[in-house]
């Protein structure tokens, strides 16, 4: 007990416990108890006092600092769901700016996402809401669209929806990005043929909403949906790239690239939550890289966890989309790595090898998850990535070759799309032969909330036991070589 009180913590820990205590915090709110006071500044001015020490009494202010903001971030939005709550099951009228281009839905419906909600009576609700409806042709981003209908509680990071909606578009204001996006999606739909052209806008942007059912079905059945959605994945392989065009010259200009490569892929396949959380996680690393610093992944994830639900509550709430990615980053950024360290030298080169265990270790994390939502798993997942996954890189380039020249030179656009062509009739292949594999879909099964938290509890066990091993072997070679240079000193 007393070594515990004498313990001196890492600055990393306290930002650890600091960043679980505040998405707690958050966690807790939505229980309907308000926590609106400000007596936690009080609290920061003792941890001035405390912080330097950083003694276990630090730890428990963290704590209680941390998960107190955390629960009055979550409390203010509870206030704003207020407004949303006494209007669910009423017709409502408002107007709304489109985040997004619209695209036909369910039941021929023209369908988008939309914020700046401004009800009739001048009440402005906050949040996002999505709209389906009829009365327009089309909703591109930036509009401005009135809209009247029933309102219902939402899904996920929604904070409410509306279907069957009489729409009228009172406003237009293109945007350039948003224009170039448009022209490049155009200029890909000349250069490839459907489905290619859809499969390529989700391999570079995340844009599957024009994808065939179909394609979209067989995916899912070979557990491939991820490289249609924006992830972690697209933002590695154009920073991986940055590094090795400028790295070894300079690494301001190697961290210059990447940023610029970061910003202009936002404002092409735009600010979805998984974009942002991709972002966010980059840049953090890059952060970290740039200025000589070797960080902790969990620590990383935890505070890209913190940043986001600091933006919004709703998604520590009821956003299944949201733990899946840091369930997935968890298992790519911590558990992988140290199943690496177990492999035989050489190994650690090999694009099938790392490809294998990223898929493996990211299955692992998200698996009870899934089964606890939706019932579902796919038995032929790994295969099917190590079949297409390590080919996505340069299906990205050679599709980006053929938006471009879609887009720019017509005349030959056919002739330049030619490897995207070859690569996406591939993919696409084997997603669809894998998925008539007879029983390789498993639907309808079922997990309880006490059984995914003890299989994550035995992840988390497990995950541990592997780090202090690899802390011991590394700790025994650098004991080992330290010895070895004062036995070669003293002779």
């Amino acid at each position: 007990m007393r070594r515990l009180l004498r313990h001196q913590f890492r600055r990393t820990t306290l930002w650890l416990v600091g960043c679980l205590a505040f998405l707690l915090g958050v966690g807790f709110a939505h229980s309907g108890w308000l926590l609106l006071s400000w007596w936690y500044l009080l609290a920061l001015l003792a941890l001035m006092w405390r912080f330097q020490k950083h003694s276990i009494w630090t730890i428990c202010w963290v704590i209680v600092l941390a998960g107190s903001f955390g629960w009055q971030r979550g409390s203010f939005s509870m206030i704003k769901l207020q407004a949303y709550q006494a209007r669910y099951g009423h017709v409502v009228s408002l107007e709304a700016v489109a985040i997004d281009d619209a695209v036909y839905g369910k039941k021929s419906q023209i369908s988008f996402e939309a914020s700046q909600v401004l009800l009739s009576d001048g009440e402005r609700l906050t949040g996002k809401i999505q709209l389906s409806g009829f009365g327009v042709n089309a909703v591109f981003q930036g509009d401005r669209v009135r809209a009247s209908g029933k309102l219902f509680p939402g899904y996920g990071a929604y904070q409410g929806r509306i279907s069957f909606a009489k729409l009228h578009v009172t406003s237009h204001h293109p945007t350039l990005v948003a224009d170039i996006r448009r022209r490049f999606a155009a200029g890909m739909q000349s250069s490839l043929p459907e489905p290619l052209a859809s499969f390529a806008m989700g391999l570079l942007i995340g844009q599957r909403a024009t994808l065939p059912p179909a394609v979209k079905q067989e995916l899912l059945m070979v557990g491939l949906t991820h490289i249609i959605a924006v992830s972690g994945y697209n933002l590695t392989i154009m920073l991986g790239a940055s590094r090795r065009l400028a790295g070894k010259r300079s690494k301001r200009l190697s961290t210059l690239i990447a940023l610029g490569l970061m910003g202009i892929f936002l404002l092409l396949a735009g600010a979805s939550a998984s974009i942002v959380r991709a972002a966010i996680v980059s840049m953090l690393s890059i952060g970290a890289g740039y200025y000589g610093r070797s960080y902790k992944p969990l620590n990383l994830i935890l505070m890209a966890a913190a940043i986001t639900a600091w933006a919004n509550p709703f998604y520590v709430w009821s956003d299944i989309s949201w733990y899946l990615s840091f369930l997935a980053f968890f298992g790519v950024l911590l558990l992988a790595p140290l199943l690496v360290e177990r492999l035989r030298p050489g190994w650690h080169n090999s694009v099938v090898v790392m490809v294998g265990i990223e898929s493996i270790c990211a299955e692992i994390m998200t698996l009870p998850f899934i089964l606890h939502n939706f019932g579902q798993m796919s038995l032929i997942g790994l295969p099917a990535n190590i079949l297409v996954v390590t080919l996505i890189p340069l299906a990205m380039l050679c599709s980006l070759v053929a938006g471009l020249a879609g887009m720019l030179t017509v005349s030959v656009a056919g002739w330049l799309a030619w490897p995207a062509r070859i690569l996406l009739t591939y993919m696409l292949d084997v997603a669809h032969i894998l998925a008539h594999v007879p029983h390789i879909f498993l639907q309808k099964l079922g997990l309880s909330l006490s059984q995914m938290l003890g299989l994550y509890a035995i992840t988390a066990s497990l995950t541990t036991a592997l780090w202090l091993q690899t802390k011991r072997q590394k700790h025994a070679k650098v004991t080992e070589i330290s010895q070895a240079y004062s036995e070669g000193a003293t002779a």
